[in-house]
């Protein structure tokens, strides 16, 4: 399993070097409050339903790890060997073995943002199956923000995760973030989303490691 965290990032160089896009919080209306269950919007077609149409990828230069048709294992730029990964319990949490969800797939959306597929440890085979995809859970209860495993839906905020280059000077390592709360880890609770304010921790980077083409759905 250590070889797949660590080889990836060799193979990760030769993508290409990220866009220049700072390192600024992405504006909006804040973390969210509520953690509503997923909803399909339906309505009834006088003749046929056009397909949704297709994610695009932005323009800028984005290297592969970020095209959506590579995936990649993602390993906390402080965390050396440990993953990250939905676990079977449905958390996004970080692992050292074989366990949960750990290959992942950033799918571009419209600028910075992106879903993120999460999918088993099959090696990007066909009929990989269909994927479980990163979303904010708000526990509404004074705990922190985490990050649960859903039913994808590009249309969800909580799904909308922003991706920019981190100052750690590592190649392919970036910060993640939903409605201006970053990804970070805590000491206490794990994997956490956090919004900054005076005297908060500097959000982790998190570096990309490719681990060949996306599975084919």
């Amino acid at each position: 399993m250590t070889s797949r965290w660590i080889t990836g990032l060799g193979i990760a160089v030769l993508a290409g070097a990220v866009a220049a896009c700072g390192t600024t919080a992405p504006t909006g209306d804040g973390a969210p409050t509520s953690d509503p269950d997923p909803t399909t919007v339906t309505g009834t077609p006088t003749t046929s339903l056009a397909p949704p149409p297709e994610p695009t990828a932005p323009t800028g230069g984005l290297p592969q790890v970020l095209s959506g048709i590579r995936q990649v294992t993602i390993v906390r730029a402080g965390a050396f060997e440990s993953g990250l990964s939905i676990t079977d319990d449905g958390r996004l949490a970080e692992v050292d073995g074989d366990e949960g969800r750990q290959l992942l797939v950033a799918v571009p959306l419209d600028g910075r943002l992106f879903l993120i597929e999460s999918y088993q440890g099959v090696g990007g085979a066909a009929g990989a199956g269909e994927p479980v995809c990163w979303r904010v859970h708000n526990p509404g209860n004074g705990e922190s923000l985490s990050v649960e495993g859903a039913a994808c839906d590009a249309g969800d905020p909580r799904q909308r995760f922003e991706i920019v280059a981190a100052d750690t000077g590592l190649e392919n390592t970036f910060m993640i973030s939903n409605s201006s709360a970053y990804l970070r880890h805590s000491a206490r609770s794990g994997l956490i989303l956090e919004e900054q304010g005076d005297g908060s921790p500097t959000p982790d980077g998190f570096r990309f490691n490719d681990n060949g083409p996306a599975p084919t759905r």
